[in-house]
C-alpha cells in the first residue's frame, strides 16, 4: 500500500511538472549544430519557416531554440521532446522522411548543406526539481549548467538543489528553467543538466555572484559535502533564445 501511494505521488508531481513547465514531454533531446561557414542566416531560417512546423507536424515537441552567445555565427543548439524513449525513432524517422522536409532541405542546400556537424544528448526530467512555477517573465540571456559529479553521487546533487540551490538562486533573482539528467547510453552515470536565466548577461553575472556569497549557500553547500565533494566539473555556456523559441 506504501508502495502504492508513493507511486501515486510521482504521477501527480510529473503531472504538475508538466502543467508548470508547459512542457508535455518525457524524453528530450538536445541537439547543437554547427553551422557551414557563412550558412547560420540559411540554417535559422530553414528552421524558421519549415523544421519547426514539420516536427510538430509529425509529433516531435518544440522545446527551445538557442544561440550560443560566444559562438553566434556557428552554433544552435536546440531541445526537441518527445512521449518516451520508445517514440524517439519512430517520430524522428517519420519527420526525416516527410515528404515535406524533403523537398525543404534539398531546396535549402542547393549551394551545399548547411550543417557541418550535430552533437546529441539526450536526457530525461530531474527527479523532483521541476515542480518551480513557469516563468512568467522572459530572460534575455540563458546558462546552461551542466554538472559532472564524483561516482555515485548524483543523488546528492539532486537532493542539493531540490532542498536549497533553486530557492537561493530564486532569492538573487536567478530564473531557473527545467532541470533534466542525461541518458548515457553505457550506462555511466548521469549529468545533471539544467538552465537558468535573466534581463541581461551583467545582471545575471551580479546575481550569481550574490548567490555564491549567500551564507545559506555556503551553509547547504558544506553540510551536503560533509561525507566529500559531490561536483567534479561544470561546464556553463551563455545562450540567447531564438525568436521562435518555446522557451523564453
Amino acid at each position: 500500500m506504501k508502495k502504492l501511494s508513493s507511486l501515486i505521488l510521482a504521477m501527480l508531481i510529473s503531472a504538475s511538472l508538466v502543467a508548470q513547465q508547459g512542457i508535455k514531454s518525457k524524453y528530450f533531446e538536445m541537439r547543437t549544430y554547427t553551422a557551414a561557414e557563412g550558412k547560420m542566416p540559411d540554417l535559422i531560417k530553414r528552421f524558421q519557416d519549415h523544421t519547426l512546423k514539420l516536427f510538430k507536424k509529425n509529433g516531435i515537441e518544440n522545446v527551445a531554440y538557442f544561440i550560443n552567445e560566444e559562438h553566434p555565427d556557428h552554433q544552435l543548439t536546440f531541445i526537441l521532446g518527445y512521449p518516451d524513449e520508445a517514440s524517439r525513432d519512430v517520430l524522428w524517422n517519420k519527420f526525416a522522411n516527410d515528404p515535406k522536409w524533403i523537398t525543404a532541405k534539398n531546396a535549402s542546400e542547393a549551394n551545399g548543406p548547411l550543417v557541418q556537424k550535430v552533437d546529441q544528448t539526450f536526457m530525461v526530467w530531474a527527479n523532483n526539481l521541476n515542480d518551480h512555477k513557469k516563468n512568467l517573465k522572459k530572460s534575455a540571456i540563458f546558462q546552461m549548467r551542466t554538472y559532472h559529479c564524483l561516482p555515485g553521487r548524483i543523488e546528492n546533487i539532486q537532493t542539493r538543489f531540490r532542498d536549497h540551490t533553486r530557492e537561493l538562486f530564486a532569492r538573487q533573482g536567478l530564473r531557473n528553467y527545467p532541470y533534466w539528467l542525461t541518458v548515457e547510453k553505457d550506462g555511466a552515470q548521469p549529468k545533471l543538466v539544467y538552465i537558468l536565466g535573466h534581463n541581461s548577461k551583467e545582471a545575471y553575472n551580479d546575481a550569481f555572484k550574490r548567490f555564491v556569497a549567500d551564507p545559506d549557500w555556503i551553509q547547504a553547500r558544506d553540510a551536503s559535502e560533509a561525507d566529500g565533494k559531490i561536483v567534479e566539473k561544470i561546464d556553463a555556456v551563455f545562450y540567447k533564445a531564438l525568436p521562435f523559441s518555446p522557451m523564453k
